[in-house]
C-alpha cells in the first residue's frame, strides 16, 4: 500500500455517508492508505451541492443514506442516476459504491447505473485501496479520450482509442466501448455496430450485445434489435437498461401493452430506477391501465420527494390518473401536495393551473377548467420550462376548448429546443401534427407560415450578426431558422454556407460537418440543379482538405 502513498496524498475524496461512526472509519481506511484530501455530506442532496462546486478524484457513496434507519431520503442509486443525467461528474470521474446487500435489488440497480466500482461490507483498507488503486488506473489510461471528447473532438478521441487499445490491452474493451459509444454520439450506428460486433466475437459480454441492440434500433432495425433484446434479458436477466431499450422498441412499433409488459418486469427485478418507473406510468397511461399508472406515478412522486432536482410534471401526471380513475378527492390532495412542498416556480404555476384544470374539467366546471388553461398559458409565458409532451397535452386540452390562439402560442414554445431540459423540443412536423391529429389542419397550415416568416427574419438576423463578424452567433440563428422551416431551401442554402464559413475560420466541428452533409443531401434530393449547389460541394471538399479530414 506505501507505493501508492505519494501519489495518494494528491487524490481529494467526498465520502457520502449519514453515519459519523462510519465516516470516521472511512477517514482512517483512507489515511492509512495517504489519503488525507478527504470532505463529507451527510445525504444526496448537500453531495449534489458539493460536487456542483467542484470536483473530487474519487466519491465513496454509500448505498444506504438513510443509515438503516428506514429514514426518508434518497439513496446512493438515485444520487447516481441524478449525478449522471444532469451531468454534474464528468464522465471519468470515479464513483464507488458502498452496500453490505450484496445479492439485494438495490445492488442490482446501482450495477445498472455503472458506478466506476462497488463495494461489499464488510471490507479492509487494503481492499479498499485496491478498488480505488484500478480505478484510477482505468481513468489515467482512458483520460487522453476523454479530454478530447470535453475539447468537442469526437474524431481524435476515436483515433486515440483505436490507438491505446493496442499500447494498453489491459484496457482494450474500455477503448472500444468508448469507441463504440462515440461512432453512436456522431450518428455513425454503422460503425458503431461494427465494433460491438467485434467485441461480441471475442466475449459476448452483456453491454456489447446492448450496444450492438442500440446500433440496430439507430439504423431503423428495430424488429432486429427485439429479438437480440429478448434474447438478451433470458441471457442477462438483470440487464435492467436491456428492458428499457425493448420497451422502447416495442413503443416505437406501437406495441404499448407489451412496452408496459417489458417495463412492469424490469420494475419487478429493480424497483428503483424514478425514471423507469416514470417511464412506466406513461406507457400505462396510454394503454389505459389507470392503476398501473396511478401505482407508478404515487412511486415517482415519493421516491422524488428529496431529490435536488424534483419535477412537478409528475404530481401532473398522478393527477391525470386519479382523474381518469375518477378519484377526484385524492387527486386535489396531489395538488395540494405539490403547492405544499415545492417552490413557487414558473414550472409550477404551470402545472398546478393544469391539474386544477383537470379537476374542473372532471367536476363538470367548464369555466373553472378554462380559468385554469389561462393560467396554465400564462405561467408558460413566464417562461416555464414545461416538458415538450406536457405542452402537447395542454394543447390538446386548449383545442378541445376552442382556445385556438393559445394552443398555436404554446405548441411554438414547445418547438424552442431550449425546453423541456434533455427532452430537446419538438420538430416543426411534430408540431403541426399535433393540430392535424386533433382535427384541426388550418392551425396546423397557419402555424407553417408563422414558422417561415419567422424563418425569413432569422435569416435577416443571421446576417447582420455575420456582417458584424459574429459568425458562430450567425450559425447559431441560422440553426434556428433550420428548426422554424427544415425543409425550405433558401433555409438549407443558408445554413450550408454558414457552416462552412465558420468552419473556414474557427476550425473543424465535426457536429456541424455532419449537418452540413446532411442539409446538402437534402438539397440534392429537392433541387439537384439549384445553382448553388456545385459551389457548396466544392467549399466542403476544400474544407475536407485543409482539415485533413478524409474523404
Amino acid at each position: 500500500m506505501q507505493e501508492h502513498s505519494q501519489l495518494n496524498s494528491q487524490l481529494s475524496v467526498l465520502v457520502v455517508d449519514p453515519n459519523p461512526g462510519i465516516r470516521a472509519n472511512l477517514q482512517n481506511m483512507l489515511n492509512q492508505s495517504g489519503i488525507t484530501r478527504v470532505e463529507y455530506a451527510v445525504n444526496a442532496g448537500t453531495a449534489i451541492k458539493q460536487l456542483a462546486r467542484r470536483n473530487y478524484d474519487v466519491v465513496l457513496c454509500e448505498y444506504d443514506l438513510g443509515g438503516g434507519s428506514g429514514s426518508e431520503g434518497q439513496d446512493g442509486q438515485q444520487l447516481l442516476e441524478d449525478l449522471r443525467h444532469h451531468k454534474i461528474i464528468p464522465p471519468w470521474a470515479i464513483f464507488i459504491m458502498l452496500t453490505s446487500e450484496a445479492a439485494h435489488d438495490k445492488v442490482i440497480g446501482a450495477a445498472e447505473l455503472q458506478p466506476t466500482e462497488y463495494v461489499l461490507k464488510p471490507f479492509t483498507a487494503e481492499a479498499l485501496n485496491q478498488r480505488i488503486q484500478r480505478a484510477l488506473a482505468r481513468r489515467t489510461a482512458m483520460l487522453p479520450a476523454y479530454q478530447q471528447v470535453a475539447q468537442g473532438n469526437p474524431q481524435a478521441a476515436i483515433r486515440t482509442c483505436i490507438d491505446a487499445a493496442n499500447t494498453q490491452p489491459r484496457h482494450a474493451a474500455d477503448f472500444a466501448r468508448l469507441r463504440a459509444e462515440l461512432h453512436a454520439s456522431l450518428k455513425e450506428h454503422e460503425q458503431a455496430e461494427a465494433v460491438y460486433r467485434q467485441l461480441i466475437a471475442a466475449r459476448p459480454l452483456g453491454w456489447a450485445r446492448l450496444g450492438l441492440a442500440r446500433s440496430l434500433a439507430a439504423q431503423g432495425r428495430t424488429l432486429d434489435a427485439i429479438d437480440l433484446l429478448e434474447q438478451l434479458v433470458r441471457d442477462n436477466p438483470r440487464l435492467m437498461a436491456a428492458y428499457d431499450l425493448l420497451a422502447r422498441c416495442f413503443e416505437e412499433r406501437g406495441e404499448h401493452a407489451q412496452a408496459q409488459k417489458t417495463l412492469e418486469e424490469a420494475v419487478g427485478i429493480s424497483p428503483n430506477m424514478v425514471r423507469r418507473l416514470r417511464k412506466l406510468g406513461e406507457v400505462a397511461l396510454e394503454t389505459g391501465d389507470i392503476a398501473a399508472a396511478e401505482k407508478s406515478f404515487k412511486q415517482v412522486v415519493t421516491r422524488s420527494r428529496y431529490s435536488e432536482f424534483r419535477n412537478p410534471e409528475d404530481h401532473v401526471n398522478l393527477v391525470k390518473a386519479l382523474v381518469r380513475k375518477g378519484d377526484a378527492q385524492s387527486a386535489a390532495g396531489v395538488v395540494r401536495d405539490m403547492e405544499r412542498s415545492l417552490r413557487g416556480t414558473p414550472e409550477l404555476d404551470a402545472c398546478v393551473a393544469i391539474s386544477n384544470a383537470l379537476l374542473q374539467e372532471a367536476g363538470g366546471n367548464q369555466a373553472g377548467a378554462i380559468a385554469g388553461l389561462r393560467s396554465a398559458v400564462t405561467a408558460v409565458r413566464a417562461g416555464s420550462a414545461l416538458s415538450p409532451g406536457l405542452k402537447v397535452g395542454l394543447t390538446r386540452s386548449l383545442l378541445e376548448h376552442r382556445m385556438d390562439e393559445e394552443a398555436s402560442e404554446v405548441m411554438l414554445t414547445a418547438m424552442n429546443a431550449q425546453d423541456g431540459g434533455n427532452d430537446g423540443g419538438l420538430s416543426a412536423q411534430q408540431a403541426m401534427n399535433v393540430f392535424v391529429k386533433a382535427g384541426r389542419p388550418d392551425l396546423a397550415d397557419g402555424m407553417g407560415k408563422q414558422l417561415r416568416a419567422q424563418a425569413q427574419i432569422l435569416l435577416g438576423v443571421a446576417d447582420e450578426k455575420r456582417n458584424m463578424g459574429d459568425v458562430r452567433g450567425a450559425v447559431q440563428t441560422l440553426l434556428e431558422a433550420l428548426h422554424m422551416a427544415p425543409g425550405n431551401l433558401q433555409v438549407m442554402i443558408a445554413v450550408v454556407g454558414g457552416i462552412l464559413r465558420q468552419i473556414m475560420e474557427m476550425g473543424w466541428d465535426h457536429p456541424l460537418a455532419g449537418l452540413c452533409t446532411e442539409q446538402l443531401e437534402r438539397i440534392r434530393a429537392l433541387d439537384p440543379a439549384h445553382p448553388r449547389l456545385q459551389a457548396l460541394d466544392e467549399e466542403f471538399l476544400a474544407a475536407k482538405r485543409k482539415y485533413g479530414i478524409s474523404t
